[in-house]
């Protein structure tokens, strides 16, 4: 649970000291999907938190299941080759009429505009934050990512990051 120290401001001749607690293996797990409108005039992030848990299939099914309940609407997926999102499960879940996969090239997270998500929010929102237990950690995570959830033009910049061919209005 140690944060990710960044710069930081103090005053002259005296050395900022962030404390924390030692020897703590506990984390938090995240899933997210950045939504564009089939107009292609809004986005949306929809994510969820998943403490003291890994990333796996089941959990990743769940999710999606949540999603489509929200969108109302068949859906395109475009993800990384995270192990997760591979397998049988989750063809499953993604039947014929509810959601299409397609698939970014391997090792390429930079096509992945929620890795930018991620990277904004340990080096602007949590750093330089430590958290003494798992639910103020799970707390501060779920408030950095609401508060870029409301700022669509944020959420645009990552997906322009991107370079792929998505365009938005």
């Amino acid at each position: 649970m140690a944060p990710l120290v960044r710069r930081s401001w103090s005053l002259r001749g005296h050395t900022p000291v962030m404390r924390q607690r030692t020897r703590a293996h506990q984390k938090v797990s995240a899933v997210a999907a950045l939504c564009i409108a089939p107009a292609r005039d809004r986005l949306a992030l929809y994510f969820r938190m998943l403490p003291e848990n890994n990333v796996n299939a089941v959990r990743v099914m769940d999710f999606l299941e949540h999603l489509q309940r929200q969108l109302h609407c068949p859906i395109v997926l475009i993800w990384d080759r995270f192990r997760a999102h591979l397998g049988q499960l989750i063809d499953e879940c993604a039947a014929p009429g509810s959601a299409h996969l397609e698939y970014l090239p391997p090792y390429a997270p930079e096509l992945n505009p929620v890795e930018y998500l991620w990277a904004y929010l340990k080096t602007n929102r949590l750093a330089n934050d430590p958290a003494f237990d798992l639910h103020s950690l799970t707390r501060r995570a779920r408030c950095a990512a609401r508060s870029a959830q409301r700022q669509p033009p944020l959420l645009r910049g990552f997906l322009r990051h991107t370079h792929l061919p998505l365009r938005l209005r």
